[in-house]
């Protein structure tokens, strides 16, 4: 019995030799790794905030990009275990409750798969850990732009408290000369209490864009994990934009786009399903070797036996439809991921093409006139040449001009934004055209 016993113990541990080593690598964990991941130390420095930082610092913190990577750790374990064989079997079979005339068998029974099964299921790991891989570049790509939009928002704020500082203090110089023309007898006190009217409602509006900008500093550090601003104020001009790009190179960066590439590879990742299914319909053999001892005759004997199972009822049929389905269905998906991106990248591109025509006009145009006519009502009203209401009127249009070509710069960054977050492209963020 013994020497029929210890060849069979000898196979099962020399089946497969890298076992062992599979093993230890699939079950381990590296420290250094979750310190890495479960340690999250990021915090902004008090110091001056740049978008390049920023970038940086959510890369760095983000859980959500985070748990994007652990899955794809997760799925090069489950290539491991997709290359893993079956195990052997050990059975013990006794015909008889009488030991002198028992017949006792003891096997070593190895499945054998056929059809390509194991090469299959690691094609179809690998092509799971690529469709991974893409989730987690789109994913990278979604926070980069909410980043960068974020970033911009804070921009556009300080601008916008700027403004309403701005506002503030020439509201404040209207006062003071409206109170010195009431002391001459030059007007009526009247148009003082209309000065006094003006700069109450300037501050109100400096108290409220004080509090945007509060806001969206705090909705930028918490993409980092922070739920108070700690940084002193984010460097950069809003009014740099990105160059043009033409429709060419937008269609061709489209096609790269993370998005995109991660619904062509889970195009593939079924495709390798479907295969495994496939081949799931051969049927596997199983070889035994074992011994019997027959107790009433004295004697010991060598076993040997083949199982074949016969496919006559289940032949894998509904898994193969199944999974012949779920392709066509990511092929469906892939279409309209297609058109889907196509439709958004171009509404974003004509929104932002919009808002640089707004923003030169604005520039060139109106903001300059606007500046003339509140500088000339302002040097009429003190020759007393001008009303009062007119320097009013005059410093309305002045700073109505002011707001809305810092709304047509934070939607120009926003749709910058956008295209970061739908292409994934940093070369977007080159900015080229400075302040006027």
């Amino acid at each position: 019995m013994r020497s029929v016993l210890l060849p069979l113990g000898l196979a099962a541990l020399c089946f497969n030799p890298s076992f062992a080593q599979q093993y230890a690598t699939s079950g381990g964990a590296d420290p250094a790794s979750a310190l890495r991941i479960t340690a999250n130390l990021t915090t902004e420095p008090a110091a001056p905030l740049t978008l390049q930082s920023a970038l940086d610092l959510a890369l760095a913190a983000s859980p959500t990009l985070s748990a994007a990577a652990r899955e794809v750790e997760a799925i090069e374990a489950g290539i491991v275990q997709a290359g893993a064989r079956r195990n052997p079997e050990v059975s013990l079979f006794a015909d008889d409750t009488q030991r002198s005339t028992r017949e006792t068998t003891l096997l070593f029974s190895q499945p054998i798969e056929l059809g390509g099964k194991r090469g299959a299921r690691i094609e179809a790991a690998e092509r799971s850990r690529d469709s991974a891989l893409a989730e987690l570049a789109a994913t990278r790509a979604e926070i980069r732009g909410n980043t960068i939009a974020a970033y911009f928002e804070v921009l556009a704020s300080q601008e916008r408290l700027q403004l309403a500082q701005s506002s503030v203090d020439l509201a404040g110089r209207a006062r003071e000369a409206a109170a010195k023309r009431v002391t001459a007898g030059k007007v009526s006190p009247v148009e003082e209490t209309k000065a006094r009217v003006a700069e109450s409602a300037a501050r109100i509006e400096f108290n409220q864009a004080k509090s945007e900008l509060a806001i969206a500093r705090n909705r930028l550090s918490a993409v980092w994990g922070n739920p108070v601003a700690r940084f002193e104020r984010a460097e950069g001009a809003v009014d740099e934009l990105p160059p043009l790009i033409s429709s060419d190179d937008l269609n061709a960066r489209l096609q790269i786009a993370p998005a995109l590439v991660r619904a062509r590879r889970e195009v593939e990742r079924r495709r390798a399903l479907t295969e495994v299914e496939r081949r799931r319909r051969v049927p596997d053999i199983t070889l035994s070797l074992g011994a019997r001892r027959n107790e009433d005759l004295g004697r010991s004997s060598a076993v040997f036996g083949v199982a074949i199972p016969i496919p006559v009822f289940d032949r894998n049929q509904g898994n193969v439809l199944e999974a012949v389905r779920r392709t066509d269905k990511a092929r469906d998906e892939l279409s309209a991921t297609e058109i889907r991106l196509a439709s958004h990248l171009s509404a974003v591109q004509g929104r932002l093409d919009a808002a640089r025509q707004e923003i030169q006009t604005l520039r060139d145009e109106i903001l300059p006139g606007s500046q003339s006519a509140f500088d000339a009502a302002t040097k009429g009203y003190q020759l007393g040449k001008f009303s009062f209401l007119e320097v009013l009127d005059a410093q309305r249009t002045l700073f109505q001009a002011r707001s809305q070509y810092l709304r047509a710069l934070a939607g120009a960054q926003r749709s910058v934004a956008e295209i970061e977050g739908l292409l994934g492209q940093a070369s977007l963020l080159a900015p080229t055209v400075g302040s006027p």
